[in-house]
């Protein structure tokens, strides 16, 4: 059994594939407690799910994307066994990380995408970072920052010229703000870097299920 926070559909909000409808699954409980986190709802709580009838239910929107995310996914050792079973199906399947927790026993598979974030100074929770992880990470996976201020743009910076990764590396502005300033320090500094808002709060704003 999964413990799950809430399912809904909606499209991919901030990674390479943002504006692309999927179905999204949030599983509860995280161990880290970033100070601008905007899903807090997640750390508890929640409804008992099979994998079958998860599985059943992504099967009900005729979606070729899913989104596991949370709070943090893979402290439900339970995850594994959704990923493997959604990749016989052949979704293409988005894992929402936080990097705090290995991801060497996550599915290799073509279809298997791993976005996995970097915390940043801002957060509170540098110290949880996996750096490990990345040389885990494929080309077709992702590095994230959420970015709040300018000692986190340096920290990014150095982390991505410390770490050298084949994949996608985002710069997000932390709560959708300074989307421009951020953009025009990447472009200043002449980074290889997406920058990507939070495509679901521009829509909708700081709404749940969305």
């Amino acid at each position: 059994m999964l413990t799950v926070i809430e399912t809904f559909y909606s499209v991919e909000g901030e990674g390479p594939f943002i504006g692309v409808p999927t179905f999204f699954i949030r599983l509860s409980g995280c161990n880290l407690r970033c100070t601008w986190c905007d899903t807090k709802y997640s750390y508890s709580g929640g409804e008992q799910r099979t994998v079958d009838s998860l599985v059943e239910e992504v099967s009900n929107y005729g979606v070729k994307f899913v989104c596991i995310t949370g709070g943090e996914p893979l402290l439900q050792k339970e995850v594994y066994q959704l990923m493997y079973r959604l990749i016989e199906r052949e979704y293409k399947i988005i894992l929402e990380t936080s990097g705090s927790l290995s991801v060497e026993d996550v599915p290799t598979d073509d279809n298997m995408i791993i976005s996995m974030d970097i915390k940043t100074p801002s957060s509170g929770m540098v110290e949880h970072n996996l750096y490990k992880n990345i040389e885990l990470l494929a080309e077709k996976d992702y590095l994230k920052f959420v970015i709040a201020d300018e000692k986190d743009y340096s920290f990014s910076k150095s982390i991505v010229e410390k770490y050298p990764f084949d994949g996608e590396v985002i710069f997000q502005p932390e709560g959708g703000k300074n989307l421009k300033e951020l953009t025009e320090k990447v472009l200043k500094d002449r980074l290889n870097i997406r920058v990507l808002p939070q495509l679901h709060k521009l829509i909708w704003g700081d709404k749940r299920g969305v």
